[in-house]
């Protein structure tokens, strides 16, 4: 069997009210409408001040929905510049240049407004599963902690020092002939090929591979100042020449002018598995919590985008099992340690169980194959082809799990800027004309070291696995969803610059990620020291006891 065109996305024949203008509203909004929703605009809710989402047509009677507020505690916040600056976003996006940075696009408020979509998703199916009408609350201070968490489990678990941007500086490069361009490479012996095959030296080679590879999880880059030097001297068809042979990506900064505004017709490629109807979602369990109990998610991710999805799923109350290699994730052991583990890792798998299984062997597909079919819901990031190599397609598992739900967390989706170029957050922003959009006052264009899009695409790619259930709640067959880190750029640049960089006065003092964690202490929970993220939403059934 083929996925095939839906006739239908899956909240067709639903009305919501969306009331409000505020960044978070509109995203919830557009979102919706995505999925099928009929959207009526109305003015702004005073108990909403980020806006609010009424269900006005559908399962629940039209009582469900989800206000937005611009923080849950008692932390006077007004607006996306409040936020950035008291979440750590904007400590984070200036610590590579030695001081607090506002960002000019309002990713919380972005986040927020996904997630507000995703709350609204979640309740619909849980009413179509005979659970209870719900309304859910998310605060856009949640949504920034929520992209900041990571950091807040490293900076909480290690309680010494924060880090600085040390000597040197940070990508991007610029060539010989002026185009400014960042690269990548997850592979040591490719940084070491690469800058040998250009005739740097070899001590800051050396020097610069730690920098370079951690600044994923440090949000800074010092690197050498040879290194730059060495580009600096090079044309850049030099350089993307020997980056494709060393297996290095090399892609130029695109000014947003460049950059194509038209995506898929269906924000999650959203597709029905194809085959038989399968058999119906299990009811809702009352014993369970969150929306999603009673369902199964089964995960096969690295790095953030992945794991964030699946955490999120599991947030909303779904049993989540992480597939991973004979020893575990190589991610368990990076310090600093929480409880034994990788408080960065903590904080993006926590709630999980895990499974290991060598997928290299038939005996390993085999046992994947039998669990994915075991679930509602198959989440997976590698490469494109490689689920179809391992025998865990949506082809190879129709017959088995006809009514399994496949969501790729995928990097370029299809919008590679050339063959082998690792699709990755900073060069998804260089691409995405994120870099662009985030670099102003005259500055030359830059990515954030802050995984804008990793922590987008992975709010993205989990509601692209809501799409899915929601398409097999109404019509029994399964689904096929492909997200990007390009969907991500993209929707932060229909979203625009916003004015948190503008200053005014008022703003809170700027935290770094420990502060917030302390600011904020209903956000997270404390596991070996180290401050973990707790769900972004809020449920509640119309009773108004907690969910």
């Amino acid at each position: 069997m083929t996925a095939t065109a839906i006739a239908a996305p899956p909240l067709a024949g639903t009305a919501v009210l969306a009331s409000g203008d505020a960044v978070p509203v509109r995203v919830a909004a557009a979102r919706l409408r995505a999925l099928g929703c009929e959207v009526v605009r109305g003015p702004a809710a005073a108990s909403a001040p980020a806006g609010r989402i009424d269900l006005l047509t559908g399962p629940g009677g039209g009582r469900a929905g989800c206000d937005l507020v611009w923080s849950a505690s008692p932390e006077p916040l007004a607006d996306e510049r409040d936020v950035q600056a008291a979440c750590g976003l904007a400590h984070l996006h200036g610590l590579a240049g030695g001081g607090p940075r506002f960002l000019p696009v309002d990713h919380a408020s972005v986040c927020a407004g996904v997630l507000a979509a995703q709350a609204v998703a979640a309740a619909v199916l849980c009413a179509l599963r005979g659970g209870p009408a719900l309304r859910a609350s998310v605060s856009v201070a949640g949504a920034a902690l929520l992209a900041v968490a990571p950091y807040v489990a490293d900076a909480t678990a290690a309680r010494g020092a924060p880090p600085s941007p040390g000597e040197g500086e940070p990508p991007p490069f610029r060539s010989v002939d002026g185009v400014r361009f960042e690269i990548e490479t997850l592979d040591p012996e490719a940084w070491l090929r690469f800058w040998e095959a250009l005739g740097a030296p070899a001590r800051a080679v050396a020097t610069g591979w730690a920098p370079f590879q951690r600044r994923f999880a440090t949000a800074v880059c010092p690197l050498p100042a040879a290194l730059s030097a060495t580009l600096a001297a090079l044309p850049l068809a030099v350089v993307r020449d020997t980056g494709r042979e060393c297996g290095v990506g090399v892609v130029p900064l695109r000014p947003l002018s460049e950059v194509a505004g038209e995506g898929p017709a269906s924000p999650w490629r959203l597709r029905g598995a194809g085959g038989e109807p399968g058999p119906g979602l299990p009811p809702w369990q009352a014993s369970g919590t969150g929306p999603l109990a009673g369902l199964r998610v089964v995960e096969a991710t690295n790095r953030v985008q992945g794991p964030l999805a699946g955490l999120l799923l599991t947030l909303l109350g779904a049993d989540t099992v992480r597939v991973e290699p004979p020893g575990g994730d190589p991610m368990r052991g990076v310090p600093p340690l929480a409880g034994g583990l990788s408080a960065r890792f903590a904080a993006l798998n926590r709630g999980k169980d895990a499974v290991r299984l060598d997928l290299k062997t038939p005996g390993g597909r085999r046992a994947a194959a039998d669990l994915a079919a075991s679930g509602h819901v198959l989440l997976y990031n590698w490469p494109p082809g490689r689920a179809e190599r391992f025998g865990l397609g949506a082809d190879d598992l129709s017959a088995r799990a006809p009514g399994l739900v496949h969501v790729h967390a995928d990097g370029w989706a299809g919008e590679d800027p050339g063959p082998g170029i690792p699709a990755t957050d900073f060069l998804v922003q260089a691409d995405g004309g994120i870099a662009d959009l985030v670099s102003v006052g005259g500055a030359p264009a830059a990515p954030s070291l802050v995984t804008l899009t990793d922590v987008l695409g992975g709010i993205i790619a989990a509601e692209a696995a809501l799409a899915g259930l929601l398409l097999r709640a109404r019509t029994g067959t399964g689904a096929v969803a492909r997200t990007g880190l390009v969907d991500a750029a993209r929707l932060l640049r229909w979203a625009g610059r916003g004015t948190a960089h503008l200053p005014r006065p008022g703003t809170p003092p700027v935290a770094g990620p420990a502060e917030a964690a302390d600011a904020f202490p209903g956000a997270f929970t404390t596991v070996g020291g180290a401050s973990l993220p707790r769900a972004p939403w809020t449920f509640a059934p119309l009773d108004g006891e907690d969910l």
